[in-house]
C-alpha cells in the first residue's frame, strides 16, 4: 500500500485507527466477515481448494523476470528444474483431488484419502518454509513470498534471492555470484520440499 504511509509504522496504532483510519470500524468488521466465509468455505471442503498448479505457474514467471534480471549471470537451472517437480507432483495431485471429490460413498477409507491429501496439501506450504529464515531477518521464513530488504526494490517473490542480488553490488563479481546462487539453491530446495510434500514423500 505505496500511498498509506503509515501502514505498519509504529503510528499505525489503535488511536490513529479510532480517529483517522476506520473510525467506525466498518472496514475491520467487512475484512471479519470476508474471512469468516473463507473459514466456513474451508472447513466445510472435504478436500481443501489449494491449487498448486497455478503456484507452478505463477513460480515460472517470477522466475522468468528474475532471469531477466540476473542475465544469465547466474544459474538458474536449480530453480526450473524444481518448478518442473512441482508441475509433476501438482498434476498428480490435482487428479487425485478430483478423483476424491467424484466419489460419493462414504467409509472409513474415503475419509482417510481425503485427510491424508488434505494433509498433504497443508504441508506442500510449508515447504515454502526455512527454518533458518530470510538472512539477516530470520523472523521471515517464507522464500517464495515476502518483503525484500531493501525498498528500492519493488519485488515481492524469492526475497532472499532479491537481497542478495542487491547485496552484491557491495562485493566483487565473483562473491557477489556466489550469494546469489547460494539463495537460488535455498529457493529450489524450498520448492523441492513443497513437490516431496505434495507426494507424501515428506514426513
Amino acid at each position: 500500500m505505496p500511498d498509506f504511509p503509515v501502514y505498519h509504522t509504529a503510528f499505525d496504532s489503535y488511536d490513529w485507527m479510532v480517529n483517522y483510519g476506520d473510525p467506525l470500524f466498518h472496514r475491520h468488521v467487512a475484512i471479519t466477515g470476508v474471512w469468516g466465509l473463507v473459514a466456513l468455505h474451508l472447513a466445510d471442503d472435504a478436500v481443501l481448494p489449494l491449487n498448486y498448479l497455478s503456484y507452478v505457474t505463477q513460480l515460472q514467471v517470477y522466475t522468468n523476470v528474475l532471469s531477466n534480471m540476473l542475465e544469465d549471470s547466474v544459474s538458474l537451472h536449480p530453480i526450473t528444474a524444481s518448478i518442473q517437480e512441482l508441475a509433476t507432483a501438482a498434476k498428480e495431485e490435482e487428479e487425485e483431488a478430483k478423483k476424491l471429490r467424484e466419489q460419493e460413498t462414504l467409509g472409513n477409507l474415503l475419509v482417510l484419502k481425503k485427510r491424508t491429501l488434505n494433509d498433504r496439501l497443508m504441508f506442500a506450504e510449508r515447504g515454502f518454509l526455512d527454518a533458518e529464515g530470510l538472512k539477516g531477518r530470520q523472523w521471515f521464513k517464507h522464500l517464495i513470498y515476502g518483503p525484500c530488504r531493501y525498498h528500492e526494490s519493488k519485488l515481492v517473490f524469492f526475497p532472499g534471492i532479491v537481497d542478495a542480488i542487491a547485496e552484491s553490488r557491495r562485493m566483487n563479481k565473483k562473491e557477489g555470484q556466489a550469494a546469489i546462487q547460494h539463495e537460488v539453491w535455498r529457493v529450489a530446495r524450498a520448492i523441492q520440499r513443497a513437490a516431496f510434500a505434495l507426494r507424501g514423500e515428506l514426513t
